[in-house]
């Protein structure tokens, strides 16, 4: 592509790679040190410098120092971001504040002080909703020109394509995929909360992606569930159910188009959570009876706010299902509580095994140390009282293997080793594919290749075997690390 609507092509120099990552994470911390803290918090005035200091690096090596948004990509000048663990989260907020904003790119023309960063990311994070699209950028640039900010030139977006989808490498399109969909779901979870009526139209395109990616190579996606985000999860854990329960619905055998039905239903699960008080989704401790109450309203909170949304031919009936009965058991207990029996959809059935399985391995604020992959997959085969459909378990199971993606397992070689994919082969549930990261010493092992551990010595035993499962935190690996 030519002329100046054109996008840039992607920036080759590692250098360069390096300073934009450093720019946008620098960024998105400051945006959440000034949306916590006042300005004269020490924390704040710590973000801001590393900002100033990060911009400086990029405009001494490029001459120049802008951040676009096309599409669903970040450029800094001519540089796209490459998406790993380190920047995943603030590559997708960053998308979210500016597509809210009306902004596809901030140019800087001088050399902003504190307060000119400080004014314009808090208009970021309180942009001119009460305008249609199309007239925020105008509304934000005389916000900044009243606030006596010229050091910033604001541009608008371009939506066209970067490149075609086809171009880009499994991976590289599987982390799109993802951070498009947090970014939608952060967008759709926001608007509910402002009482706002979220569209689906850039739900449906989001789901559509993950289908397709399941459809095509379900191993890259289904590894970026491993990302953890800790002030992100609310979206993060909506992403992962929805990819999770994709893959199930498929391994279960459903059409495609039963797998968008899924997909929508499982992304938009917990929108009613959009209802409930920040302070008590964060809340560390026990709740008490009505703090309880709140928070279990979701249920119905999420239907309320799925049939509020305007001009769609049809209600997205199973969405709502879905978000209804994914805390019931299979003998109708849990919440919300019936009046009359009923018969829980598949759907629901599919979303409270992925749901909990996502839940029970996350840090959260109330919730230190998440259970390991595997005894969460024990405890939902073995424990009737969880009131998951066994039938969905085993074929969760079957999905994930007995050692699903991302747990960290020691082998009988005493090497220390993280499950990568499920063995494609059917029968090896307890033999994933692996990667090793530490040698029997505790040496750590640089880019070594998968391991199969079916694999057989000459006399027919098997070369590796895993002897138990172990925590992360105890050997200082990042689990994401090895999948972004």
């Amino acid at each position: 592509m030519t002329g100046p609507q054109s996008a840039p092509e992607q920036g080759s120099g590692a250098s360069a790679q390096k300073h934009a990552r450093a720019y946008i994470v620098a960024m998105n911390s400051a945006v959440r040190a000034v949306r916590l803290y006042p300005i004269e918090n020490a924390a704040v005035q710590r973000a801001i410098a590393e900002l100033v200091t990060c911009a400086d690096r990029v405009r001494e090596m490029e001459g120049e120092c802008a951040l676009r948004r096309i599409g669903d990509f970040l450029f800094v000048n001519e540089t796209r971001l490459r998406l790993s663990f380190d920047n995943y989260a603030a590559v997708a907020s960053l998308l979210g504040l500016f597509r809210e904003a009306g902004i596809g790119g901030v140019t800087l023309v001088g050399r902003p002080d504190a307060r000119a960063w400080v004014v314009l990311l808090s208009f970021l994070q309180s942009p001119p909703l009460e305008y249609p699209e199309e007239e925020r950028l105008a509304q934000f640039t005389e916000r900044l020109e009243q606030a006596r900010v010229t050091d910033f030139e604001l541009s608008p977006p371009l939506e066209e394509g970067v490149r075609e989808e086809a171009e880009l490498d499994a991976k590289e399109r599987a982390r799109q995929t993802y951070v498009r969909s947090l970014d939608v779901t952060r967008e759709v979870i926001t608007s509910t909360r402002l009482g706002k009526s979220p569209g689906l139209k850039r739900v449906k395109r989001a789901v559509q992606g993950i289908v397709d990616s399941i459809l095509n190579d379900s191993t890259s996606l289904m590894g970026l569930t491993t990302l953890r985000d800790f002030d992100e999860y609310t979206f993060v854990h909506s992403v992962n159910v929805c990819i999770m329960s994709v893959a199930l619905g498929r391994r279960l055998g459903l059409t495609k188009l039963q797998l968008l039905d899924l997909g929508l239903a499982a992304l938009l699960h917990d929108l009613g959570k959009s209802r409930v008080p920040l302070e008590l989704l964060n809340k560390r401790g026990e709740l008490d009876e009505d703090e309880r109450l709140l928070l279990q309203s979701h249920t119905w909170q999420g239907v309320l706010a799925l049939f509020g949304i305007p001009g769609m031919a049809t209600r997205p009936w199973r969405a709502m299902s879905a978000a209804y009965e994914h805390h019931m058991r299979t003998d109708l207990s849990g919440y919300p509580r019936l009046v009359r029996p009923r018969t829980l959809s598949l759907f629901s059935k599919i979303i409270a095994v992925t749901d909990g399985f996502d839940a029970a391995t996350t840090s959260r604020v109330y919730q230190d140390a998440p259970w390991t992959p595997a005894d969460v997959l024990r405890g939902m085969r073995d424990n009737p009282r969880l009131g998951l459909d066994p039938v969905v378990v085993k074929a969760f199971i079957n999905l994930t293997g007995i050692y699903p993606v991302g747990t960290v397992v020691v082998l009988d070689s005493f090497e220390i080793a993280l499950v990568m994919t499920a063995n494609p082969d059917a029968t090896a549930l307890s033999r994933p594919l692996v990667r090793i990261l530490m040698d029997e010493r505790g040496n750590p092992v640089q880019d070594t290749a998968l391991v199969d551990l079916t694999t057989r010595d000459a006399s027919g035993q098997f070369v590796r075997s895993i002897i138990r499962t172990e925590d992360p935190h105890r050997y200082g690996i990042s689990i994401g690390d090895h999948f972004a």
